[in-house]
């Protein structure tokens, strides 16, 4: 069985979780803070970020797009389930488009400010939240949320007809943005709707019981009827 070194709030870990979900493929998660630097992880990536498979005989498959690549390659769809990166070229790029739009343009712009000023900077007892940060990013968010409604409103799933990994990649932000209840559902149009049955699908449910000790989740966060 494949280990996952991971943190329960680290987006790109849940989105390997929820692709491995999606295709049946049991995992043993780790749970790593990688902001600590231990010195036994930062052997196996330097670079301090999760996720990080161990998947013997393969070396550490370290990174977001490593997994992803190392997923599909090796625990690809079976029993009809429809792959998550599309072969048809055109649905594949808007796949990729998308998939770069939430981990660099959302990441940098809200998720990564939000967990450094919520969660990191409370783990290493380095200071409270700063108030302007905490603005900015949630009025980015906004944007993004207008952005990705006026897709949804033409689409069924975030990059076309079908489900994609583009769509977990977006999944896996809005449910830290909404564990740490920063998203305003009621004014997120047809994002809601579109993350009401992506939260309600099997591959999802362990994602909902996840807990952080000294940080509860928002109210609604494991409601599927929100």
């Amino acid at each position: 069985m494949p280990q996952l070194l991971h943190h329960k709030l680290d987006p790109n870990s849940r989105i390997v979780r929820l692709m491995l979900a999606e295709y049946g493929i049991e995992v043993e998660l780790v749970d790593t803070a990688p902001w600590r630097r231990d010195p036994d992880f930062l052997d196996i990536n330097p670079a301090a970020t999760v996720p990080v498979m161990l998947d013997e005989p393969f070396a550490p498959i370290v990174g977001i797009l490593a997994a992803i690549a190392h997923i599909e390659a090796n625990f690809g769809p079976e029993n009809h389930v429809e792959p998550l990166v599309p072969e048809h070229p055109g649905q594949r790029a808007e796949t990729w488009r998308l998939v770069e739009w939430v981990l660099l343009k959302l990441n940098t712009e809200v998720t990564a400010y939000l967990l450094e000023e919520k969660l990191i900077k409370r783990d290493l007892r380095s200071g409270a939240p700063d108030p302007a940060v905490l603005r900015i990013a949630k009025a980015n968010l906004n944007e993004h949320l207008a952005y990705f409604s006026w897709l949804l409103a033409t689409r069924r799933w975030l990059a076309g007809d079908v489900m994609t990994v583009a769509d977990f990649a977006l999944a896996a932000h809005f449910s830290i943005l909404d564990y740490m209840g920063d998203i305003d559902w009621a004014k997120a149009g047809e994002a809601k709707d579109w993350y009401a049955r992506i939260k309600s699908r099997p591959a999802f449910r362990p994602l909902l019981l996840d807990r952080i000790v000294g940080m509860p989740a928002a109210p609604a966060y494991a409601d599927l009827d929100f």
